[in-house]
C-alpha cells in the first residue's frame, strides 16, 4: 500500500506543478518562462535620454513592465500591460521595441516559433500526468484489484516523464538561444533571465521518474506475491 501511495503523492505533485506552468502569465502572473529587459541611453551630457522596461514571457501571451523615461531631468512613467490569453501569441514591434529588436526578423522569429511549440508541450505533459494520477487513485482505492491499471500507470507515467523532461531541455535552450540572439542583436544593450517556469518543469520531472520507478516496482512486488502465493 505504501508504494501506491507514494506513487500518487508524487503524481500529485508533478501534476500540480504543471498545472501551475501551463496557466502561467498572462493568467498566473508570477509564473513566466523567461524575461527579456533593456536599458537605452541616447545622447549624452545634459541632452541624454534614457529608458528602461522589461517583458516577461508565459505560455499564454506576456506582461509588459512599467516603462520609465528620463530626459533632462524629467521622468515619465507608462504603465504596464498585459496580453490577452490566447492559444498561440506573436511578438509585435510595440514589443520588440522596448528591447531594441524592432525590425529584428531573426530573434523575433525565434522568439515566436519556439513560444509557440512550448505553448502545446507544456498542457499535453500535464494532461498525461493527470491521467497517469486518476489510475494511481484507482489502485489505491482498489488494492489488489488493478494488475492492467498498475502496468497502465506505469506506461502513462513513463510517457509523462520523457515528455516533461523533453519540454524541459527545450525550456533551457530556447532561453539560451535567445540570450545569445539577444546579445548580438542589440549589441548587449538588452538581457534575458529565466523565469520559475524551466525549474517548475525540472522539479515535475524528477517527480516523474521517481514515481515511474516506484510504479515498476509496485508490479514487480505485485508478482511476486502472486507466485508465492501459488
Amino acid at each position: 500500500m505504501a508504494l501506491p501511495l507514494a506513487t500518487t503523492f508524487l503524481l500529485f505533485v508533478a501534476f500540480l506543478l504543471l498545472l501551475l506552468v501551463s496557466v502561467s502569465l498572462p493568467i498566473a502572473k508570477s509564473i513566466w518562462l523567461f524575461v527579456i529587459g533593456s536599458e537605452v541611453e541616447i545622447g549624452s551630457g545634459l541632452v541624454q535620454a534614457r529608458a528602461n522596461g522589461e517583458v516577461k514571457f508565459g505560455v499564454w501571451g506576456y506582461c509588459i513592465s512599467a516603462i520609465e523615461a528620463r530626459a533632462l531631468g524629467i521622468t515619465q512613467s507608462i504603465p504596464g500591460e498585459c496580453s490577452s490569453p490566447r492559444l498561440g501569441y506573436k511578438i509585435d514591434d510595440r514589443v520588440a521595441s522596448i528591447f531594441n529588436a524592432t525590425g529584428n526578423n531573426d530573434i523575433l522569429d525565434v522568439i515566436n516559433r519556439a513560444l509557440t511549440f512550448v505553448l502545446v508541450l507544456h498542457p499535453i505533459a500535464c494532461a498525461l500526468t493527470f491521467l497517469a494520477l486518476l489510475f494511481a487513485l484507482f489502485l489505491v482505492f482498489r488494492p489488489g484489484k488493478g494488475r492492467i491499471t498498475s502496468i497502465l500507470v506505469t506506461i502513462i507515467t513513463l510517457l509523462a516523464a520523457l515528455l516533461t523532461t523533453l519540454v524541459f531541455i527545450i525550456d533551457i535552450v530556447l532561453v539560451q538561444v535567445v540570450k545569445s540572439r539577444l546579445k548580438s542583436a542589440t549589441e548587449g544593450n538588452a538581457y534575458a533571465q529565466w523565469g520559475p517556469i524551466p525549474w517548475m518543469t525540472l522539479g515535475a520531472a524528477m517527480a516523474l521518474w521517481i514515481a515511474t520507478v516506484m510504479s515498476c516496482l509496485g508490479i514487480f512486488r505485485g508478482r511476486r506475491k502472486r507466485t508465492e502465493r501459488y
